[in-house]
């Protein structure tokens, strides 16, 4: 069965959290749910990112790993940029082994580009374009470098999901405040009533 991927498949907010989020409940082993266990959810993931992520990259077409090898860096990418970022969620910061291991990955992605290829961080820019998931993914990863961005990845407490912080106050504390969030205020309702109930018989 085909997975649905929808707008709450991308509450990462840039592409290269997005992608790490393809792997869900990381921090509970028992828990854990890779969505690309199955390889043809990574075309239907490329096609979606490309609508959902028009406000990072503009008009644009990400092309999906095609080879086995192909997809063996994209999952290497992914898991590199969870490592890199979820530890400076954690306020490590950008750690130096993570670090040269993201660059040295992603070296080795843009040096297989075309020669005639454009590279450019993401832009919302009119323009079509086309470009590799894997290569996409490393320069919305470079892009969070910045101090400024760097401080408002997090992780959500639900789903252990990274995503960018974009509101004003840097309050955000759910991926996805419809889900997520409402998860855990549902939690919290059923745990005090529980509690309440257990008072009530004893």
């Amino acid at each position: 069965m085909n997975f649905d991927w929808n707008a709450h498949r991308f509450s990462g907010g840039v592409l290269a959290l997005d992608l790490a989020n393809t792997v869900i409940f990381r921090e509970t082993p028992e828990r854990l749910q890779d969505r690309f266990a199955d390889a043809a959810e990574v075309p239907r993931f490329a096609m979606a990112a490309a609508h959902f992520r028009q406000g990072e990259w503009g008009d644009v077409q990400f092309r999906p790993p095609v080879t086995p090898s192909g997809f063996t860096t994209l999952i290497n990418a992914r898991e590199s940029i969870n490592g890199l970022f979820r530890a400076a969620a954690k306020g490590q910061g950008l750690a130096p082994r993570t670090l040269s291991a993201f660059l040295r990955l992603g070296s080795d992605v843009v040096c297989h580009e075309p020669d005639n290829q454009k590279l450019a961080l993401p832009q919302a820019s009119g323009m079509r374009s086309e470009l590799s998931l894997t290569t996409a993914a490393f320069l919305s990863g470079i892009s969070l470098f910045e101090p400024s961005r760097l401080e408002r990845v997090k992780i959500c407490p639900n789903c252990h999901w990274l995503y960018f912080d974009e509101s004003r106050n840097r309050s955000r504390r759910w991926c996805d405040m419809r889900v997520c969030g409402n998860r855990a205020k549902a939690r919290r309702h059923y745990d005090r009533n529980g509690r309440l109930a257990e008072n009530g018989s004893a």
